[in-house]
Order: C-alpha cells, then structure tokens, then sequence
C-alpha cells in the first residue's frame, strides 16, 4: 500500500523549513516562491500537520518546524535528498518483500535507480530464504533495484562492498562503529542490527537487473522482539541510547549506496575497498566454525582476498578460501 507522495510545493515548503536550522521563514516569502497565496501555503501546512508535522507559526516572523513524523515519510527523505536527483523512490506502508517489490518493478520497465521503502514487510527473507522480522516499529526496510550491463565475475564483491559503506553511513552518523560480518550482517555489542540480500538476473553473459535488499534495525525497542530473537538482535536506538531521525537517516543512507554503487558500477571501488572492510571486518582475527554445504569447518579467519572470499586458517596453519558459507563464533 503506497504512502501518500508530496506534492511539489509540499516538497518546496518542506526544503525551505528544514535548510533553515531551526529559524522561522515567512509565509509570504514560501507564497511568492510558490506562486500561491498565503491561505494556500496554510492549507499546506495544514495538511503537513494531519502527516505528523507539528509547526511553530508567529505572526510577522512565519514558521518553523517544531516537530516531525517518527514514521517513514516520503515528503521528509525526499526533501532531505539533492534536488533533480533522479531518483525513483517508493515508499509504501506494508508490501510483502521490498525486494519482491523492486524486481517487479524493474520486470515491469520502471526507470532506475529505484529504491523501494517500507514501514512492514510480511514476508521479508534474508540469505537462504530466511524469514527476516519486519514489524512496523520504526525499522528500515528498504531494496535498491539497478540495471548495471556487467559481467556476472564482477558481483563476487559487491554485497561486501555496499556492507562496508552501509558500515561507514552508519558510523559517521550515529558516531559508533558496526562491524561487518562476512558476507551480509551488520552487528553492534555482539547481536544481529542488520542484513543485506543481492538478488540478480542475468540475460546471455550480464547482470540484467540487480537488486540490493536491506533490513536495518534502527529504532525498535529492547522489548519489541520475538522471543526467538531476544538474544541476537539490536537496534541502533538500543545500541545508542537514543532514537535516530529515520527519515533524515533513510535519506543520507540512500545518498551514499547510489554513490556506491556508481563506484562499483565504474569499477573505481577498488582503491578503498581494502581499507574499508578492514575497518570493518567483524571476524577478523576471530575463530569461526564456517558451514559449506553439508561441510563443517574450522578455523581463524584472515580476512577476505581481492575476490572477496573468506580466508581461513586451520588448527594447521592451512590457508583455506572459501566463496560462500555460513559462519558463527566457535565457543572456545
């Protein structure tokens, strides 16, 4: 079910509000820029307020914004995201699989880059077909679909690649450090804050359509999870202390994957991939039990090679890598 989308002038209103910092800005000023009346930039607001907006109006000096919404709110990110951007952004109250969504979108001839957001999902998956929990409470659900043309070789690294820069969004804006476990989970004090999904379908010898799914838990509650989870996922509010502004960080993170994205797409990610992951790297040093298929093994890891495969020391000092597999901490 699609959230209702700004208007224009809603957009205008919401841009000159949130570029002042706190300061009051003119209803005749807002009027003249728009074309409109005054009554007409009041009913705006009016219908901003009945969204979740609350405003501080003084007469003589206009309004400021004294309050936003909590929830996901499409006119927030919209507005906090470069203008002419380009960008085809859809934001929905409840959908199945922000995945699902983005692949039938790109099926059905929509323009990328394409982000699909949403407040729930009600059957989010991560890896393995995994169901992934995707209540409505203040969560991110959101799945970025492209249409890249590159050889199938090149995507061995590219959920690591947007993992490292997830990790560096979520560090420079809520001034903590996740760390990154091979292949696609964010983790914060040891638990589970978020997961990645890449999807793709090739056409003869490309990546026709790509799809980058992400869960994040953002602002969920200690008490919110399944029982099944209590133990093993975080959200970022928990980890901090303190909620985050999920539309103004659903906007900075959309910015920094497209950015991502195009250095990967242009190949020019390579230069920093390195340093980034081991930064990152929540493994690194650790000894793990990795599961291949039906195959247990065991070992400390190294690190990740230039393909992005787990390397992996045994009790013999072998150096094994491997392409794909499932890794938990071994108890010691």
């Amino acid at each position: 079910m699609p959230i209702a989308e700004p208007t224009p002038a809603d957009l205008t209103i919401l841009r000159e509000l949130l570029g002042r910092s706190g300061e009051f800005v003119s209803g005749s000023a807002l009027a003249g820029q728009l074309g409109i009346s005054r009554v007409a930039v009041w009913q705006h607001m009016r219908k901003l307020r009945a969204q979740g907006f609350r405003f501080e109006a003084i007469r003589s000096r206009g309004y400021r914004i004294a309050e936003r919404p909590a929830r996901l709110h499409p006119g927030l990110i919209r507005a906090s995201l470069p203008e002419g951007s380009g960008l085809n952004l859809i934001c929905l109250d409840r959908v199945d699989s922000t995945n699902d969504e983005a692949a039938r979108r790109l099926a059905a001839g929509e323009p990328t880059p394409l982000v699909v957001a949403s407040r729930a999902q009600t059957a989010g998956r991560g890896r393995l077909g995994r169901p992934w929990h995707s209540a409505d409470n203040g969560n991110l659900y959101l799945s970025f679909a492209f249409r890249p043309h590159v050889a199938p070789e090149r995507m061995s690294t590219f959920t690591l690649w947007m993992g490292v820069n997830v990790c560096e969004l979520v560090a420079n804006f809520c001034r903590a450090t996740p760390g990154l476990k091979w292949p696609n989970d964010l983790y914060f004090d040891g638990r589970k804050a978020g997961g990645m999904l890449t999807e793709a379908r090739i056409d003869a010898d490309e990546i026709r359509d790509l799809v980058f799914g992400l869960g994040l838990n953002i602002n969920s509650p200690a008490g919110a999870w399944p029982a099944a989870l209590a133990d093993r996922a975080i959200s970022l509010a928990e980890h901090l202390k303190s909620p985050l502004d999920l539309n103004r960080f659903t906007a900075a993170l959309i910015g920094r994957v497209l950015l991502a994205y195009r250095a990967f797409a242009d190949d020019t990610y390579r230069a920093t991939f390195a340093d980034l992951w081991q930064r990152y790297d929540f493994l690194r040093g650790k000894h793990v039990t990795l599961l291949e298929h039906d195959r247990r093994h065991a070992g400390t890891v190294l690190g990740i090679d230039d393909e992005g495969a787990l390397l992996l020391r045994d009790a013999a000092g072998r150096t094994h890598r491997f392409r794909a597999g499932e890794t938990t901490l071994a108890k010691r």
